[in-house]
Parts: structure tokens; C-alpha cells; sequence
């Protein structure tokens, strides 16, 4: 394909086609099983400099005129989309164009966002200043109900969100060595810590 793009921003095998990136987008939609927001999908190609903003930006808007993207329902406050049969068909039968670096890539960043943004919905921090320093509240969530909520101390505002980022990190795993603790459970516990030894490593 001839190249038609701005290339600014882009890595080495990155796309500078218009098509490709149409294509790309295309792609996604009908290999990631799940609703995407336009910013989701743009992230997920931005974040390995597959092509560029404006480029991405650009090519999605035009999907979504021509009618291969067709809006769904908001989610997080963002419109998601789904795939139009035509864009299906061009998911299918297009997509070998595309290198499996960057089709891979981007379905693992797609993939990546979206359970990033699944497990914020589903568990909560808020960090509360305070005369002394910051009150880190976290919760987790079982739908119309609390599995678990606690509060702990951080001096400083970088602790509070090293405690938050570590917190959304693994909450089922903290979920599961307070679940532990608390029922005098050894074998939930080891199993817990040994998850957390294993991301550390």
C-alpha cells in the first residue's frame, strides 16, 4: 500500500496507510470480544507507535461515517462501537495485509486497557488528605455489595498512590490473603503471597 500518512510519532513497522489503519481498526473490533470506546482503541494503537494520532483519529471517524462502525451503548462514560457487516467483511477478508506484529500488539494493549478499566469499575480508591498526611480508602466490590473495604495512612501523596496503583494491581489477590488471615486459612494465604512473589520476579 502506498503510504498516505503522516509518519511523525510512528515506530519502524508502523502503519502509513490510510487503509491499514482503517483496516486495523477493523481488526480489533472483530477479534476483541468485548465493547470498545473510540479512546480505547486509539490507545491500544498509540501505545506501541503503530500509527499516528491525528492519522488514527481521522481513519476511525471516517469507519464510523461510512457506516462500518455503528455506535452500541456508552460505557464509563464513553460510546462504545461495534462492527457493521461491512466492516466485518473487511475485518475477514483484509486483515492478512496487516503485519502479525502489529495486529498482535495491538489486540494485547486492546486486551490490556480493557481489563484495566474492568477492574477499576469493579474496585475503588479515593485518596483523602488529611491534617497529617493522606487516608488511602479502598473497596472491593461484589456487585450491590462490599467484599472488602479498608482504609490505610500514607504520609505523602506518592505513597497514597503507590498504594493505590498496587492496590488495582491485584485485588483479588489482597482480597484472597485478608479472606485468608481472617479465617486462620494457611494454604490461601501461601497461595496468595506466591502470586505476589511471582509478579515481583
Amino acid at each position: 500500500m502506498a503510504f498516505d500518512t503522516f509518519d511523525e510519532g510512528i515506530a519502524p513497522g508502523g502503519l502509513r496507510s490510510k487503509n491499514e489503519i482503517k483496516i486495523l481498526i477493523c481488526y480489533l473490533y472483530y477479534s476483541v470480544n468485548d465493547r470498545m470506546s473510540k479512546n480505547l482503541v486509539t490507545e491500544a494503537i498509540l501505545a506501541d507507535e503503530l500509527a499516528n494520532f491525528f492519522e488514527v483519529t481521522v481513519a476511525f471517524d471516517e469507519l464510523v461515517s461510512n457506516g462500518n462502525l455503528t455506535e452500541d451503548k456508552p460505557l464509563d462514560g464513553e460510546m462504545t462501537y461495534v462492527l457493521s457487516d461491512n466492516g466485518k467483511m473487511i475485518a475477514r477478508q483484509l486483515e492478512t495485509t496487516l503485519s502479525h506484529t502489529v495486529k498482535q500488539k495491538s489486540y494485547d494493549c486492546a486486551l490490556r486497557l480493557l481489563s484495566e478499566r474492568k477492574t477499576a469499575r469493579e474496585n475503588f480508591v479515593d485518596i483523602i488528605k488529611t491534617e497529617n498526611g493522606f487516608n488511602v480508602d479502598c473497596r472491593i466490590s461484589g456487585g450491590e455489595m462490599d467484599l472488602l473495604r479498608f482504609s490505610l495512612f500514607a504520609p505523602t501523596y506518592e505513597q497514597a498512590e503507590v498504594i493505590r496503583g498496587n492496590f488495582l494491581s491485584y485485588p483479588q489477590t489482597i482480597y484472597k490473603t485478608m479472606l485468608g488471615l481472617m479465617t486462620r486459612d494457611a494454604e490461601n494465604v501461601g497461595e496468595a503471597l506466591e502470586e505476589v512473589y511471582s509478579s515481583l520476579i
